[in-house]
This record gives structure tokens, C-alpha cells and sequence, in this order.
């Protein structure tokens, strides 16, 4: 069976993909040659030919394992490497498949999933609802440094390099200008190999706000006007986007970019009141000079003249007071662009932009604000004069994105652990107490929010979440620590974050006593009663499991949704979701459809986390593709019919899944909580070894216990991960649908469950996504690392439970059946993950059965830390 599908999917490989992967990995054979001489190729072709035939079953894995014991450590490091190098090769080659599958559908149909075919269905099936729901569309990516990005910025830039090269390879140029391509991409594969994969030194948070830069410059700048452009299409009359750019959009900037990267401190020593600072001064450096950049493009192209589009009388009087504030600027301005003056304008605003950065306090512009009206005052004066594609084209772009970023490109958002506030408050209230450390640092973090507020304005950070959250005191303990700054305070939306069960089950009367505290009650007549809870998807499926996770997160969405509608209050759910499935992960707009009833209402706030910022923000494309999907889902699941639908399903199949819930949170707790269970994991996997990847600047564990409570769930995640077991993406699940299942009822409700409810239909498509990347025969042997065989046959008979479960309820013959690309990308990469997990096997045998010459641990670390990187790069999956 294995042999015919893998069969199917080689030959279901669309031409393109199959050719630019041939390319590819003829040239990183070439590579290798050249490096190493023929034999390490035959050697990463013995290897790869065995675990294929193993797939088939032609072979054991105890023959796979005997050809790796077979080499040399050195020689399993190049063959390691190899298989990393040719994972990235093929996530490239990947990337722009989907990037030339977007291009053919953008043939001018509206395309499934899209911005425009969701205003369509709307405005089709609602009586004036559109306009409502546009105009309280919002939609908040929060970028977090949680470290689950394995690669290296220098081997993001070598891919990117690579990328570039196909780009123009594909673009079909002339025989010559191929080969120089051929020889150059040669060039960039040759370096990729002989570049280290993994950090020599640790990450510090400003390396981490420096990275996330590089998808801010490439392509989220230039990408948010093309979104808004989509949309305004859509809403133009008639549908048909034959106004937009003619008239004044009906698109408002709904975008709005967050930022927890070197602001979060929850658990990371590193992150300090002065790092913050810098963190903010770096997106600002950035920001203003994208639009400095843009807008003196715009005002060096826009060379309309005075005699056919003459200026209005108020562009000319702001003019005439630039000459006078700044004459030797405007008078170099006017010489290089005479009788243009809309022209002139923007050049001058570019110069001011320029000093804004610079901080040349007689120029700058003293906010975003002050921006927009200059750049407004460009745009009426060329509507003015019939100008109008000028008016709504480029200059409009240029409008969205400063409404967009403003000057600080981000809203930085703190967090801290709650203990740490109760703490710092109670220091500060007993007068013969010395102020600790770290109640100093919370202080000046404080009144380093106030300085950002004075510089770049309150938007720019005013978010305080608190980890942990149990009680409003929690909340209030933060206001009060502000208040005790006095005058020097800053304005706090101070954030509960529910993470644990107990936490959601509780966060309805926390909110309750929030509302009770003085300083949220100012906020929310500020505000317009505006409020943000965050959500803990990691923690809580680190505590109950995927399944009792997912439903309990549910009952509180459902329950918050409430108690808004109650207390008149306009409610934003912010999801602390993972790239990962067994932490929250997963296809976002079916995520977003998943959601209770009413807690959407327009609004989607959640954390884009390490490997995905750069797999979702990484190209324009995919970018846009993939805002446009949310925005869509978004929309769709605040309109009254998805969600009168949802909620039809959740009465009728709720007992259902509370028996699920139940069976699964049992046999989940009963395998965590089995004596030594921490133990046993730290020992068949490679928790340990993990943090020295060095990919990212916070510690693995918040605490230095080595119990799973302090563990944080990336680590958790990512060690599963690498066994192939993948147990947090679907532990417990089995149990569940046995409970109902194998208890004499029928299949006939679990699948018209399935088919019903949206939130059941993705937490079995999810569970099942994660089987399918996971692989009992090599799971098998990790977990034999551990000399605990009734643990083992315990998580090996629930896969099997959980996998024939899941098979029978989405009735599907085999995991993924009905995600063909998904399908064949998972079946075509799983004997290369094989070829790295045998090679990690082999490193972590040994390292477990305890090494004492420290040049051999030396190789197996480096070979284990080397695996690591590549299964991450051939599952796509980290933390």
C-alpha cells in the first residue's frame, strides 16, 4: 500500500515542482561530489534508497540502522547535513510552486477563499450586514521571538539568495542569461552546504527584533497596500474594483502589526527595561525609512504639472509656509522640480520624514498624524483638479501604510509572570524593605512605556499582559506598580492571560472584579469600552491535552462572548496560538471559523510565532494570500448565518464531546502523571539537547526545576516532534472517541459531528495532520530509549486507538485523504525525515548510554544538534 501511494503522489507531482526539484537536488549531488568526492554521494544514495525500501517494507529498520552505525561520525555529520541542505532546498522549491499555483488562479476570476469572493457571498446573503461588518473588520498579528525558527539568519539569507535565482530562472530568460543563473545558483547551493546550519553563539533579543525586520523590509510594508487594495476592489460598486483607485476607498486600514519581541519577559532574564528601548528604536529606524523611501519615490514620480493639475489653494499655503520655515530646503526642492508643486510637497515631506528619524527636532513631523495631513493635503488638491487616478493611486497606498504603522512599525506589548507584580508590590508597600532587582527592573520597564508614549504616542505601547493571571488582583497589582510612578506614569490596557484550566474556567468573574478596578473602568470610558483578553492555547494543552484543551478554550470564548454582550463591552479575544498543532497550530481560517459564536464579532488578535512569521510574511504572495484568507475567515465568522450554524451544532453534539473531553483529559493526566514520566521523557527524546540550537534568547524553562510544570511548552512540543511521535498533536484522542465509539454507540453521531461542527471537524483534522508527520516504527524505537516498555506500549496503543478512530469517524482510508497536496507533500518528505531520525537515533543511543571521550560526545552532539535542525526543516514543524 505504502509502495502504490507514494507511487501515485510521485506521479501526481506537478511538472514544475518535479523540475525544480530535480534541478536542485542535481546540483546539491554535484555539490557534493566536488566536496567530498563520489563516495559521500553513494553514501547519502545508500541511505536514501534504504529508507524508501523500508516505506515499502522491502526492508527493516534495523538494516537502515546498520548502514548509519556503518560511518564514521564525520561521515554521518555530511550525510545529516546533506539531508538538512536538500529539506530547505525542496521547502524552497515548495514556496514557489505555491507561488506560481496563486499567480495561474489570478486570472481575474474571483479565486476561492479570497477577500473579494467573501464580499460577494455577503453581500449575497445578508440584508445590509457588509458595511457593518467592514467597518469593524480588524485583524491583529502579534510577531513573538518564541524560539521555534532552527535556522540561522545567515541560512534564511542563503535560501533567499537561491529563491531569488529560481525566481528569474523560471522566468524563462535566454539561453545565455541561463546559464549564468545555472552557474550562479551553483554557486549559492555550494555555499549553503559549507555554511554552519545551526548558531555558534545565542541569540539576544535584539537579534531576535533584527530578524523580524527582514520580513517587515521584504515584504510587509509593501504588501499591506495591495491587501487594502483587494479589499477596496471588492466593495467598489458592483464588485467589479473598476472604481478603485478613482474615487476615495472604501477600505479602511483594518491591519495593525503587534509585537512581543523584546517585550516579552515572562521567564527571559535578557529582556530588560533598556532592551525594550532599543527594540523600539530599531522599528522605528525601519519604519521611517520605508516611508521616507516611499514617499520620496512617489514625489520623485509624481510630475504632474501646474498648468494640467493645478494646486489647491491650501497645498499652495502649506508651501509657502514650508519656504518660509525651511527656505534653503524647499528653494533645492524647487530647482530640481520647477511648476510641480504637488511634486515639491512630497519631496519636502520625504526630507521631513528624514529628520523625524534623525530626530532633527526643527523638521521632524512630531507625529504620524501630523504625516497624514500633509499627505492629505496632496491628495484633495489633486482630486481638486481631476487628478483623481493620481489622488487614489500611489498617494493612497502611501496613506495606508503610515495609518497603518505609524512611526513605531509595531505596538510593543509587554509581558510578565504575575508573581513577579505581587511581589514587586508587596516590596513597595512594606517601607523597611529594600527594592529587589527585579521589582527595579519592573519599574523602569514602566517608565519605559511612558518614554515610547512620549516619543511615538500612546498606540505605539500601551499593552501589559499578565502571565498567569487568577485573580483581578492580578490586574490591579499592575495598576497600582504605575500609579506609584506618579505623573510619570503611563496610559495601561493591562491584558489577563488564561492559560492553564483552571484559569479559563475562572475567567469570567476575573473579568468581573476587573471591572470593579478603577483604572480599567477609566480605560474603558476611554476606549469606547474596548477590552482584550489573551488566550493560552500552549500551556493548557500542556495541562489537559489536545482534545480537553480545544473544548475547554471553546466554553470560555463562548462564556467571554457573554459576559461582553452583558457588560457592553466590545471584546477582543487574543489567541496565544502556536505554529504547531499541539500548541494551538494549524490552518488559521479554518481556526478562526472554529470559534464560539460571537467571540469573533469582526476582531482577530494572535501571536505569529518563529518559524511561521517567516513561512506566512516570507513573500508578498503568500503574505497576501494568507491575510486575505483570515480577513475572509474573519468576516465569515461574524455573519449570522456561519454563526447561528455553529451554535446549532454545538447544543446538539456538546454531550457528545464532554464525554470526549472527559475519556481524553484521563488517559492524558494518567501518562503524565505516571511516576518518573519527565524522566522517562528527557530520556527517549532530545529535550536536553534541544537548547543548544541556541534559537532564541529565553531559557527553555521558567523556573530551574526540571519537572514538566516549568516547562515551556515549545520545548515540549518540539522534543515530541523530533521522535515522530508528535504525541501532543493528538494524545488522548483515541481514548475519547472510544469512550463513545467502542461503548456500543454508533459511528453515526461522531460522524455527523464531523461533518456538522465546525470546531470537532478541526480538532480531528488536526489530530490526523499530526499523525500523518508522526511514524510508529521510529517512534518505537526513541521510546525503547527509556527502559520504561509499559510506557511505551501505553503511547503506542493509544496511536494506534487515535489513528483507526480518527480513520473511521472522517471516514478516510488513509490520514489526509482528503488534503491531496498536504497529502503528497507529507508522503513524498517522510523517508528523508526517516534518513535524519535514524541518523539522530544514532547520536542519541549513544549519548544515552553515556560517552566518556569528550571528542566522541563532541561529534555525537554536533550530529544530534545537526538532525535536529533537518527534521525540523523536513516536518516543517518546531514548537
Amino acid at each position: 500500500m505504502a509502495t502504490k501511494t507514494r507511487e501515485i503522489f510521485r506521479q501526481d507531482l506537478p511538472e514544475p515542482l518535479r523540475r525544480d526539484v530535480r534541478l536542485l537536488g542535481a546540483m546539491l549531488g554535484d555539490g557534493l561530489v566536488e566536496y567530498g568526492g563520489r563516495e559521500l554521494l553513494d553514501d547519502v544514495e545508500r541511505l536514501r534508497h534504504a529508507v524508501i525500501a523500508a516505506r515499502r517494507g522491502e526492508t527493516t529498520g534495523a538494516d537502515v540502522a546498520a548502514i548509519v552505525d556503518g560511518w564514521t561520525l564525520e561521515r554521518a555529520e555530511q550525510v545529516a547535513r546533506a539531508f538538512t541542505v536538500y529539506f530547505h532546498l525542496t521547502n524552497l522549491a515548495e514556496e514557489h510552486h505555491r507561488i506560481r499555483t496563486l499567480r495561474e488562479r489570478d486570472t481575474g476570476d474571483t479565486v476561492p477563499g479570497s477577500v473579494a469572493a467573501t464580499v460577494q457571498h455577503i453581500r449575497a446573503s445578508t440584508d445590509g450586514r457588509l458595511d457593518g461588518l467592514v467597518e469593524g473588520l480588524e485583524f491583529r498579528p502579534v510577531f513573538t521571538a518564541h524560539p521555534t525558527e532552527a535556522r540561522r539568519r545567515a541560512v534564511v539569507t542563503a535560501i533567499q539568495r537561491i529563491s531569488d535565482l529560481m525566481t528569474r530562472l523560471n522566468d524563462a530568460p535566454g539561453a545565455s542569461e541561463r546559464e549564468d543563473i545555472e552557474r550562479s545558483l551553483r554557486e549559492e547551493i555550494d555555499l549553503l552546504w559549507r555554511t554552519a546550519l545551526r548558531r555558534g553563539t545565542q541569540l539576544d533579543p535584539l537579534d531576535e527584533v533584527r530578524t523580524a525586520m527582514a520580513a517587515f523590509d521584504e515584504t510587509i510594508f509593501r504588501v499591506v497596500p495591495h491587501i487594502y487594495r483587494a479589499l477596496d476592489r471588492a466593495l467598489q460598486t458592483g464588485g467589479d474594483g473598476d472604481d478603485t483607485g478613482t474615487r476615495p476607498p472604501k477600505a479602511r486600514p483594518y491591519l495593525r502589526f503587534g509585537s512581543w519581541i523584546a517585550g516579552d519577559r515572562d521567564g527571559n532574564p535578557y529582556v530588560t527595561a533598556q532592551i525594550t528601548r532599543d527594540a523600539v528604536m530599531i522599528q522605528a529606524d525601519h519604519i521611517l525609512r520605508a516611508l521616507e523611501n516611499a514617499c520620496a519615490r512617489i514625489g520623485r514620480e509624481l510630475t504632474v504639472h501646474e498648468t494640467t493639475t493645478p494646486a489647491s489653494k491650501d497645498l499652495l499655503d502649506a508651501l509657502a509656509a514650508a519656504r518660509t520655515g525651511h527656505p534653503s530646503h524647499l528653494r533645492e526642492i524647487a530647482k530640481r522640480s520647477p511648476g510641480e508643486p504637488h511634486r515639491q510637497f512630497l519631496l519636502y515631506a520625504a526630507a521631513r520624514i528624514a529628520a523625524t528619524r534623525e530626530r532633527d527636532a526643527d523638521l521632524a513631523y512630531s507625529s504620524p498624524d501630523e504625516l497624514l495631513a500633509d499627505l492629505r493635503a496632496v491628495q484633495d488638491s489633486l482630486a481638486g483638479a481631476g487628478a483623481a487616478r493620481q489622488a487614489y493611486g500611489r498617494v493612497q497606498q502611501l496613506i495606508w501604510q503610515v495609518e497603518t504603522f505609524g512611526f513605531h512599525l509595531a505596538e510593543l506589548e509587554i509581558r510578565q509572570h504575575s508573581e513577579l507584580h505581587e511581589k514587586a508590590l508587596a516590596e513597595l508597600n512594606d517601607a523597611k524593605s529594600d527594592k529587589s532587582e527585579m521589582t527595579e527592573e519592573i519599574l523602569e520597564t514602566l517608565r519605559t512605556v511612558a518614554w515610547i508614549q512620549g516619543r511615538f504616542g500612546v498606540r505605539a505601547c500601551h499593552r501589559y499582559i499578565v502571565s498567569f493571571t487568577r485573580s483581578a488582583e492580578d490586574i490591579a497589582n499592575v495598576h497600582e506598580l504605575a500609579a506609584s510612578l506618579g505623573e510619570g506614569a503611563p496610559v495601561l490596557d493591562v491584558i489577563p492571560l488564561f492559560e492553564t484550566g483552571e484559569d479559563l474556567e475562572r475567567a469570567p468573574s476575573v473579568l468581573d472584579g476587573m471591572l470593579r478596578i478603577p483604572a480599567v473602568r477609566d480605560r474603558l470610558n476611554d476606549t469606547g469600552r474596548r477590552l482584550e483578553v489573551m488566550l493560552g492555547y500552549s500551556d493548557s494543552a500542556k495541562q489537559l491535552g489536545p482534545t480537553s484543551a480545544t473544548l475547554r478554550l471553546y466554553d470560555t470564548q463562548e462564556a467571554l462572548a457573554a459576559w461582553a454582550a452583558r457588560n457592553d463591552v466590545k471584546l477582543t479575544l487574543f489567541h496565544g496560538r502556536g505554529g504547531s498543532l499541539g500548541r494551538g497550530g494549524g490552518p488559521a481560517n479554518r481556526a478562526i471559523l472554529a470559534q464560539a459564536p460571537g467571540s469573533v464579532a469582526g476582531r482577530f488578535k494572535v501571536t505569529e510565532q518563529g518559524e511561521v512569521i517567516f513561512a506566512r510574511y516570507g513573500h508578498r504572495e503568500i503574505a497576501k494570500r494568507h491575510v486575505e484568507q483570515v480577513t475572509s475567515a474573519v468576516l465569515l465568522a461574524s455573519t449570522d448565518a456561519v454563526q447561528d450554524r455553529a451554535r446549532e451544532a454545538a447544543a446538539r453534539f456538546r454531550p457528545l464531546a464532554d464525554k470526549i473531553s472527559d475519556a481524553a483529559k484521563a488517559a492524558f493526566r494518567s501518562l503524565i502523571e505516571t511516576d518518573g514520566f519527565a524522566a522517562w521523557f528527557s530520556q527517549v527524546s532530545p529535550l536536553e539537547e534541544i537548547s543548544g540550537l541556541r534559537i532564541g534568547s529565553r531559557p527553555a524553562r521558567r523556573k530551574a526545576a526540571q519537572g514538566l510544570e516549568d516547562l515551556r511548552a515549545i520545548p515540549w512540543v518540539f522534543a515530541w516532534t523530533q521522535t515522530r511521535v508528535n504525541l501532543p498533536g493528538w494524545y488522548g484522542l483515541g481514548s475519547g472517541l472510544a469512550a463513545v465509539s467502542d461503548g456500543g454507540e454508533d459511528l453515526a453521531e461522531l460522524r455527523d459531528a464531523y461533518e456538522a461542527w465546525p470546531l470537532f471537524n478541526t480538532l480531528l483534522d488536526n489530530a490526523e495532520m499530526s499523525l500523518a508527520k508522526s511514524d510508529r516504527a521510529i517512534a518505537e524505537r526513541y521510546l525503547a530509549l527509556g527502559e520504561r516498555p509499559e510506557l511505551s506500549e501505553t503511547v503506542l496503543a493509544e496511536y494506534d486507538r487515535t489513528r483507526r478512530l480518527v480513520l473511521a469517524v472522517t471516514g478516510h482510508e488513509r490520514l489526509l485523504e482528503n488534503r491531496r497536496v498536504l497529502s503528497r507533500a507529507v508522503e513524498l518528505r517522510n523517508p528523508y525525515v526517516d534518513a535524519l531520525s535514524h541518523l539522530q537515533l544514532r547520536a542519541l543511543t549513544a549519548l544515552r548510554a553515556g560517552v566518556t571521550d569528550d571528542e566522541e560526545r563532541t561529534h555525537l552532539e554536533a550530529l544530534l544538534l545537526l538532525s535536529v535542525n533537518g527534521v525540523a526543516a523536513g516536518l516543517q514543524n518546531t514548537g
